[in-house]
């Protein structure tokens, strides 16, 4: 039984206005959240994104191949029902965010991170009103507590959706400001991933790459992507 996977059994996957927002149907019943929830999303976009997945499934269904659908499910069977607790789990990258711990040498790693980290805390500073403090080597440094409520309240204010997506960008990163900034447009998602990076591409410059580790790092990429595009559709 561990090896059964759902078969493709519609002809079509459309789209339908409800209470609510939009659900996607297939041949003209609407799909529902693997916890039997109605599968209610805010945007035509993302509705239509989530109908092409649907669309796409051949005899099997894939869902490695459906990030969008996956991330609508996620958003309601889970942040919906614990917001909260996702927006507070997700807070805490501000207080160990990726860009306040700098190396302590070499020079050309100081100055690569500087030049690509210090502008997004600028932004940071200037968007949220929430200055954080750098620090050279991976010994905690307390962040100001304005700030950390600050970024706190930018998360409570996302819709379950956006804290669905903002999950990713932020986990993936392993910052919320890179994760903000994706979400604002202040970055791409190929930006921030490249700076999310900068420390692991100094090691591969140093003494070359794994290929183990490449194609962890194209995934998570790709998954970066993912959700960069969802934000986009709520």
């Amino acid at each position: 039984m561990s090896d059964w996977k759902p078969k493709r059994f519609w002809k079509s996957a459309t789209v339908a206005p409800v209470e609510g927002g939009f659900a996607v149907l297939l041949d003209g019943r609407a799909v529902k959240t693997p916890a039997k929830a109605a599968l209610v999303l805010p945007t035509e976009a993302m509705a239509r994104a989530v109908a092409a997945e649907w669309d796409a499934q051949e005899k099997v269904v894939a869902p490695e191949t459906m990030p969008a659908t996956r991330a609508a499910n996620s958003a309601i069977d889970k942040v919906g029902v614990q917001f909260e607790e996702v927006a507070e789990m997700l807070a805490e990258y501000a207080g160990t965010d990726l860009l306040c711990y700098r190396a302590e040498g070499p020079e050309a790693l100081i100055a690569r991170q500087a030049a690509g980290w210090d502008p997004l805390l600028d932004w940071a500073r200037q968007r949220f009103a929430a200055p954080l403090v750098a620090t050279a080597g991976v010994m905690f440094i307390a962040q100001p507590p304005g700030s950390l409520a600050a970024l706190r309240a930018e998360l409570l204010r996302q819709t379950p959706f956006q804290l669905a997506a903002l999950h990713d960008l932020i986990a993936i990163t392993g910052s919320l400001v890179l994760g903000l900034a994706v979400a604002e447009g202040r970055l791409s998602a190929d930006e921030a991933f490249a700076l999310s990076r900068i420390d692991e591409h100094w090691q591969i410059e140093q003494w070359g790459e794994d290929e183990e580790a490449a194609a962890l790092e194209a995934a998570k990429h790709a998954a970066l992507h993912d959700a960069a595009r969802f934000y986009g559709l709520c």
